[in-house]
């Protein structure tokens, strides 16, 4: 009897342990691709997938429609929609009020701060302000941030784009490295928050593609070469998707930003930069089946946000459409405060992204009430007829507006980096540098042009299709992070897209 019984014991204690490697195989063996690549394409509208399809070959924006899942009704939840907000939304899956990166530009402090700004670290590869950058002003993880987690640390992540927001954001916290551009040199660098000296491989590719003026990169093809030949040079250096454990590597292609921002957004020269991209997503997709494997990666391709259309050519159409010229605003409106409340500091400390800023301290020096300084700016304010809307920040949940643009308000303020009055402007209106409309263009605002974006997703364990569902820049992260079975970013609001 008690031979049989240390007899059960042994093969209960044999079974236990088996079942207990089998869980841990299981949890160590999560089926993932061997390599993420997250795409963004600043100032990419929803619509340039179908304006120029014709114009398109068969690698590039195409192959991705036609092979992959195309989520084509995804918009952006908050203002505003630029850049640094929008590559911070897309890999945390956050907004605003909870990831912390209000604007490119915010209040940090009581002071207004670029989004990367930190002045504890210095450049690599730099000696000039551009390389005192880090992730740090983010207040949320990445999917980057929990891809690392997931694997003990051992998955690799790197950053790369012409912008540093828009390398350091999407790469977040725990990320391998961050490349992004030098001006002054032309050159890719980094900061001591990632790194001490630049790896050889970014030596070697800077060498060979330096030097060039920001005009010659920012404005040209040759951004978009110098991105996705970096792009590959990450792979190669680093050696991301050749081992069992899953890398990512995220490209922001910028320079579709500056041509529209400057020529707007039925140019000659935003189609020729996309029909540009076009192929360098063709030639890049190609190096991806050789390098990594066809199948064995899985992309997705967003925008930061789109743009809205020229006003003149709106107008010249019979389509209403305007300029605001915030500086103009700006002093407008303290001069008004000013005589108002019978001082003589400014009380408006900036106009920006369509918020007004008050000087705080400035309010509390000459001892008046912030309540009665926003009110009587937002009665001001509404006497222009160009402003759909004005709105107290802090309030903002309990404003008179269209459900949409109450919820997208609320989504982009965080209490101690927004503004504290929003100004929503009618259809076709944006900000402008002076009251002679130009012809370029802008975005910032929550309506369809700036707000409607593309998301497709290909390779990996993706099954060709499209949706009209409604999907947003938050769902992105979310179904990243299903797909790779890794808990999603800890301030992710999102929903895994389902197909």
């Amino acid at each position: 009897m008690k031979r049989n019984f240390l007899f059960a014991k042994v093969l209960f204690l044999a079974v236990a342990f088996a079942c207990l490697g089998c869980v841990g195989g299981v949890a160590a063996g999560a089926e993932r691709p061997k390599l993420v690549v997250g795409i963004v394409v600043d100032q990419m509208r929803w619509d340039y997938l179908y304006r120029y399809y014709d114009l398109y070959g068969e690698g590039g924006f195409k192959r991705l429609m036609a092979e992959g899942y195309n989520c084509e009704n995804t918009m952006i939840n908050y203002v505003p929609t630029v850049t640094g907000v929008g590559h911070a939304s897309i890999f945390t899956g956050s907004v605003p009020a909870i990831h912390g990166i209000a604007g490119n530009n915010f209040i940090k402090d009581g002071k207004m701060i670029y989004c990367c700004d930190d002045s504890a670290v210095r450049g690599v590869g730099s000696d000039t302000d551009a390389g005192r950058m880090s992730p740090r002003n983010m207040l949320t993880t990445t999917i980057g941030d929990e891809l690392k987690i997931a694997t003990d640390f051992k998955a690799k992540v790197v950053g790369v784009s012409l912008k540093d927001r828009a390398s350091i954001l999407p790469a977040g916290h725990s990320a391998d490295g961050a490349y992004w551009i030098d001006n002054s040199t032309g050159t890719f660098i980094t900061s001591t928050y990632y790194m001490e000296e630049l790896p050889q491989w970014v030596v070697a590719f800077n060498k060979k593609y330096g030097g060039k003026s920001e005009r010659e990169i920012g404005y040209s093809a040759y951004g978009n070469l110098i991105t996705a030949e970096m792009a590959k040079a990450a792979i190669e250096g680093e050696a991301l998707g050749q081992d069992a454990v899953t890398d990512l590597l995220t490209v922001s292609f910028s320079c579709t930003d500056k041509i529209g921002h400057e020529y707007a957004t039925h140019s000659p020269e935003i189609r020729e930069i996309f029909l540009d991209l076009d192929k360098k997503l063709a030639d890049f997709f190609t190096y991806l089946d050789q390098k990594v494997g066809k199948g064995q990666y899985l992309v997705f391709l967003t925008a930061d946000h789109g743009a809205a259309n020229n006003a003149l050519m709106l107008r010249e159409h019979g389509i209403p459409a305007g300029g605001f010229v915030a500086s103009e605003v700006k002093k407008a409106l303290d001069d008004y405060l000013k005589q108002k409340f019978g001082v003589q500091r400014s009380l408006v400390a900036e106009v920006a992204d369509y918020k007004v800023f008050l000087d705080r301290e400035a309010v509390s020096a000459q001892s008046l009430q912030l309540a009665e300084v926003k009110e009587a700016a937002i009665d001001w304010l509404k006497c222009d007829p160009q402003y759909a809307y004005v709105v107290d920040l802090e309030h903002a949940m309990a404003a008179t507006l269209p459900a949409v643009v109450r919820e997208r308000l609320v989504n982009g303020y965080h209490r101690l980096r927004s503004g504290d009055i929003q100004i929503v402007l009618n259809p076709a209106h944006y900000e402008v540098g002076s009251s002679e409309i130009g012809r370029g263009t802008t975005h910032g605002v929550w309506n369809p042009y700036d707000s409607h974006i593309p998301f497709i997703l290909m390779g990996w364990h993706v099954k060709p299709g499209a949706t009209n569902a409604k999907t947003t820049i938050n769902d992105i992260a979310a179904t990243v992070c299903a797909m790779i079975h890794v808990q999603m970013p800890n301030g992710c609001i999102g929903n895994a897209v389902e197909f």
